[in-house]
């Protein structure tokens, strides 16, 4: 398929949250894609354009609690099947019956799930960073309490309210590049360095991000970009994600183990801490994916992927749509 593709569109549509800000290019099937923390629909910025021209209508979402989308009060708003909802939410106010979805980071499970849960409205799905792991084992939070022994792993940190916004919001531009440098191939921290996913005992994430230096990927007016639409909302909606993995975990129980049939791809990079932290999950893709068409860890990337590898990342998005069936 191919297309010129066209001026990008933003528009606001309706779904359980209220209202979702999206940017659309292009015409022809939808892909969805979905971001991550802490970023927005501009972190597909790369990959609209690519997508339009390949023939695809392209529409990146800001999540609920992003950038211009709704940002319900009331921590539980934020639980998985709520943003699922979302999603489906989307497509159907875009006049579409079915769509691909694509997600990174955070986006890459709720991706995931929406496809788990919405098989009648997701044909296939696309994860960045993160791979799938099926819902089980023990709750969340009690999970992650265990690691790091005298540190505190990062998701922990984040569950109290209040806590991490106190860190990032009084220099919300300052704690994003640090946040993006300590996760990218050419700034993250060496291995024998403390890792900045966990927090001394009364530290603070920042205290192990890398200092004076910019990942190639981020300009200044990108770093513009993300900053001003965290300086707008403050970080609290987004954190709230986090705050909702023990709920996600009772709300998904009847999807216990279950694997995601639909056609699948995986994309990650082989210095991103979330593909070799979750090895195993990988490995047990023919059990949990059984649909997968093709997996890919892309050697020297970080956790960015579509913005540390736009070209390489946006030639595996567009050779695996062309596979799906029409």
């Amino acid at each position: 398929m191919s297309q010129q593709a066209t001026d990008v569109t933003h528009r606001m549509v309706s779904s359980p949250a209220g209202r979702i800000h999206l940017v659309e290019q292009g015409t022809g099937p939808l892909v969805l894609l979905v971001h991550g923390f802490p970023e927005s629909w501009y972190s597909w910025r790369h990959q609209l354009p690519a997508l339009a021209a390949a023939g695809y209508r392209a529409v990146a979402i800001d999540v609920r609690g992003y950038g211009r989308s709704s940002k319900p009060t009331g921590t539980d708003a934020y639980r998985m099947l709520e943003l699922v909802a979302d999603n489906a939410a989307v497509v159907h106010a875009l006049g579409e019956q079915s769509a691909v979805v694509v997600g990174h980071d955070w986006g890459a499970a709720i991706a995931a799930n929406s496809a788990l849960v919405r098989p009648d409205i997701f044909r296939a799905v696309g994860l960045l960073s993160v791979p799938y792991a099926p819902r089980g084992g023990p709750r969340p939070s009690e999970a992650f309490a265990r690691m790091g022994g005298d540190e505190e792993f990062y998701v922990s940190y984040f569950q109290d309210p209040g806590r991490a916004e106190a860190e990032i919001e009084p220099d919300v531009r300052g704690w994003l590049a640090g946040f993006y440098a300590a996760l990218s191939a050419d700034t993250m921290p060496a291995p024998d360095v403390s890792s900045p996913h966990f927090v001394s005992r009364g530290g603070t994430l920042r205290d192990r991000f890398p200092t004076g230096r910019q990942p190639a990927w981020l300009s200044e007016n990108d770093l513009d970009v993300y900053a001003g639409e965290f300086e707008r909302t403050g970080m609290s909606w987004a954190l709230n994600r986090y705050r909702n993995m023990d709920r996600d975990w009772d709300d998904l129980a009847a999807f216990d183990g279950a694997p995601i049939t639909q056609p699948s791809l995986f994309i990650g990079g082989s210095l991103d801490a979330s593909t070799t932290w979750m090895a195993k999950a990988i490995k047990a893709y023919p059990t949990t994916l059984p649909g997968l068409v093709s997996s890919h860890i892309l050697d020297g990337c970080g956790h960015w992927v579509q913005q540390e590898r736009p070209a390489e990342t946006n030639r595996l998005l567009t050779n695996w749509l062309a596979s799906l069936p029409s």
